[in-house]
């Protein structure tokens, strides 16, 4: 007879703001504090919680990764039993049922940011060549977030990322000390939805908004977020600076206020260039976050707030019947919907080059009658948020090209003809 299965919520507290507590496998456990909504006083509560955590100084606690709403802690469950640990978390949790007046440390760091910056204006084209053409939010993230949040001008939105102080609300959340970020004035929280699929490509600190959150990507990779612009680095592997301190790379920490200001794109560069070495420095005030300071600043603009709100979801509804206007409410992958591959016939004393996978042929480095060298690269094609090299097999010279920029190709198909031996 089997085992009754284990319940998804172990146990949960009967205090004002509920919070679960879910096995995450049997070294993990997950905690979830409150409703699934952006609240900043929920932060804070996950932050007491870990800080009186980690006081405890609990045997077998191997790693603690907190969230904006959550708390995840990795054990050894041969060294602490997970109704212990599950004990000593609600007792934590019961310390700091009434945060009242609670404050914590923070910073004011004032960032460079280069407006629609040319690295962000790239990857926006590679997506609509070799992703998506059609999708809503381009060629202009920037229009995008001006449609979505019914706002009057790009003015505006520059105005406004600008003008928001960003509390840092979790690190590492696209690799390598990338903030996730939202404003702490709710009337500068720009909401979008992400791109639908995900770029393959981001250019390293590329800074952008997906949801209400704002996010500094950490290194160059895939992503999602709505472009705004491209700072300097959030991440120093190799040097200890100013900023980066040894033993501590990132540049951010939990309760930092990010604060923008514009430069050219050619600063830009100079600034990174020079950030990494210590040779430009970021202006840096200590500073402090009060909870019931906060509270009371929120109340204090309640209408104009809940005025802004209104309108941002007056315009998203607006953006999403423009989408069902134009027949396509939700992206369809076109590889989904292609053709059967036509049979191509290989000529005698030629070799086939074929795709190893599905995706979207993203550069030809090749044309008809050129020679080519064994290894020699000879198209890039791009799937799964990765770009993938097409190497020729051999030595040899482009006999035919069977495909095109932009195009979507099946695993197996015949990309080019090489011929082996020429006649």
């Amino acid at each position: 007879m089997e085992e009754p299965a284990e319940p998804a919520i172990l146990h949960s507290s009967t205090g004002e703001i509920r919070t679960v507590y879910r096995a995450a496998g049997d070294r993990y456990l997950l905690i979830e504090v409150g409703a699934n909504e952006l609240r900043i006083d929920l932060r804070m509560r996950v932050h007491a919680i870990e800080q009186l955590l980690r006081k405890e100084r609990l045997r077998g606690i191997l790693d603690i990764t907190p969230g904006i709403r959550s708390l995840q802690i990795h054990y050894d469950s041969r060294v602490l039993q997970r109704d212990e640990l599950i004990a000593c978390l609600d007792a934590c949790e019961q310390a700091v049922s009434h945060l009242g007046d609670i404050s914590f440390p923070a910073r004011n760091i004032y960032l460079p940011m280069s407006w629609e910056d040319p690295a962000t204006l790239l990857a926006i084209r590679k997506y609509m060549q070799s992703v998506r053409a059609d999708a809503p939010w381009c060629p202009s993230n920037i229009e995008f977030i001006r449609r979505i949040n019914g706002l009057k001008s790009i003015q505006q939105v520059h105005d406004m990322v600008f003008d928001a102080s960003y509390l840092v609300l979790g690190l590492g959340d696209v690799y390598l000390g990338a903030p996730v970020a939202t404003p702490l004035d709710p009337r500068h929280r720009l909401v979008t939805t992400k791109y639908n699929p995900a770029r393959t490509w981001t250019a390293e600190n590329s800074v952008g908004i997906g949801g209400a959150y704002l996010c500094i990507y950490g290194m160059e990779g895939p992503g999602g977020y709505q472009f705004v612009g491209r700072t300097l680095q959030m991440w120093n592997t190799h040097r200890a600076t100013r900023e980066f301190e040894a033993g501590s790379p990132w540049l951010l920490r939990f309760f930092d206020q990010i604060r923008f200001f514009p430069v050219t794109a050619s600063e830009l560069l100079e600034i990174r260039d020079a950030f990494p070495h210590g040779k430009y420095q970021v202006e840096i005030e200590p500073a402090e976050f009060n909870l019931r300071n906060y509270h009371k600043f929120v109340r204090s603009i309640e209408p104009e707030a809940a005025e802004f709100k209104r309108m941002q979801q007056e315009a998203f509804l607006a953006e999403r019947e423009r989408w069902a206007a134009a027949g396509q409410p939700e992206f369809v992958d076109p590889i989904s919907e292609a053709p059967p591959e036509k049979v191509v016939e290989i000529p005698e004393g030629c070799n086939a080059v074929r795709s190893p996978m599905a995706a979207s042929v993203w550069q030809i480095a090749i044309e008809p009658g050129q020679r080519v060298e064994a290894g020699q690269k000879l198209l890039i094609l791009e799937a799964m948020k990765m770009e993938v090299a097409i190497v020729a097999p051999n030595e040899g010279i482009v006999e035919l090209l069977h495909c095109s920029r932009g195009e979507m190709v099946t695993a197996g198909q015949n990309l080019a003809t090489l011929r082996v031996n020429e006649c």
